[in-house]
């Protein structure tokens, strides 16, 4: 399996991101992890991961953060882009974690999802 790109955008922080990064390790995988908090992901790379996820943008929203709220993203109105700029720009707000394997990307919530995708 060496030779499968796979790739973690990891909060150290968080429980389940700790979880799946184990779970993945487990499985003989050493992935790149992306300390996503350190050097968010751009609009571009975001976009990537939710077409790869087949979810929407909203699903990949901390929606309890404060700056949530702060911001205004809870306004329905707001478009996919404006949405994705926001989650680059305060990367809090993005759901963690989520793994790539091979070109398809899982949330970690919990991290059993990415087995899925291995």
């Amino acid at each position: 399996m060496a030779n499968q790109t796979t790739r973690i955008y990891h909060n150290p922080r968080c429980s389940k991101s700790r979880q799946t990064l184990t779970l993945l390790e487990e499985k003989g995988l050493q992935p790149d992890i992306v300390k996503y908090l350190d050097t968010p992901p751009t609009a571009d790379e975001l976009a990537a991961l939710v077409e790869a996820m087949g979810c929407s943008v909203r699903d990949i929203i901390r929606v309890k953060e404060s700056e949530y709220k702060e911001l205004g993203l809870d306004n329905p109105e707001l478009d996919d882009r404006a949405l994705l700029q926001a989650l680059s720009e305060h990367p809090k707000l993005i759901e963690r974690p989520i793994v790539v394997h091979n070109g398809k990307a899982a949330m970690g919530r919990p991290p059993e999802n990415v087995l899925d995708i291995l």
